[in-house]
């Protein structure tokens, strides 16, 4: 009887769990994973309506912590299917993951758009399957601007955090990066470049493509070629 609620009730905890932040660990598996879900848009400093379907920076950030931190858990997958978002709340994410020791494996299904394109690359390894694309493009603010030299520079140095960030963690060059994000003859009401997955690869962006077999199957070889994260910690 016990044990019957016990199991009633970590499988509404695991439940809750999915609902609420779309997160998963398996509890039967050759290594304990973590999976983490990066959808819809990316929420930052402010709320979005609630038809939006979101992935909301104050979820992500001390999940990302508690990972780092669970000598449990052996790898992070991540899965994204992102029309992009708050610039500063993503590259923020993108910047947590790419800092982990922990074995992280990403991969983009359906699309990886805007400023989903640092969050595909910060994994150590990047998928993408063959029918998702990637939309790259400049950055773009709404509201009031004020038209002052200075609102000109912060947009130019903020994409220069966003092209540093992709050509640091990914093999794509520099040049050809922001050929594509200046691309004036592909979308036709704005300037970019849409990849689709062989194209993304063939650029460079992201690592392999493949999918969900693929991606699992890296990660498990990252996780059993290479040594423990905290080592040094270990009493001897």
């Amino acid at each position: 009887m016990e044990n019957d609620k016990k199991d009633r009730k970590d499988e509404a905890e695991k439940t809750d769990s999915i609902v609420k932040t779309g997160e998963t660990e398996p509890s039967n598996s050759k290594h304990l994973i973590h999976c983490l879900t990066v959808i819809g848009q990316i929420e930052g400093h402010y709320v979005l309506p609630e038809q939006n379907k979101t992935t909301k920076y104050e979820h992500i950030i001390p999940s990302l912590v508690a990972i780092e931190q669970d000598r449990s858990v052996e790898g992070l997958l991540i899965i994204l299917n992102t029309v992009g978002g708050d610039v500063e709340a993503g590259l923020a994410i993108a910047e947590l993951i790419s800092g982990m020791k922990t074995p992280t494996v990403s991969l983009v299904v359906g699309g990886g758009h805007s400023i989903g394109v640092p969050l595909a690359v910060s994994a150590k390894k990047s998928f993408i399957v063959p029918s998702a694309s990637m939309t790259i493009h400049p950055v773009r603010m709404n509201g009031t601007l004020i038209g002052v030299p200075q609102t000109f520079s912060y947009f130019d140095r903020m994409q220069d955090r966003i092209v540093r960030f992709v050509t640091e963690n990914s093999s794509v060059d520099e040049n050809e990066f922001r050929r594509m994000l200046m691309n004036t003859d592909e979308l036709v009401t704005d300037v970019g470049t849409v990849l689709e997955g062989e194209k993304a690869v063939e650029s460079g962006l992201i690592d392999c493509l493949g999918g969900l077999g693929d991606a699992v199957s890296c990660l498990y070889e990252m996780i059993e070629n290479t040594d423990r994260r905290y080592a040094d910690d270990e009493v001897s």
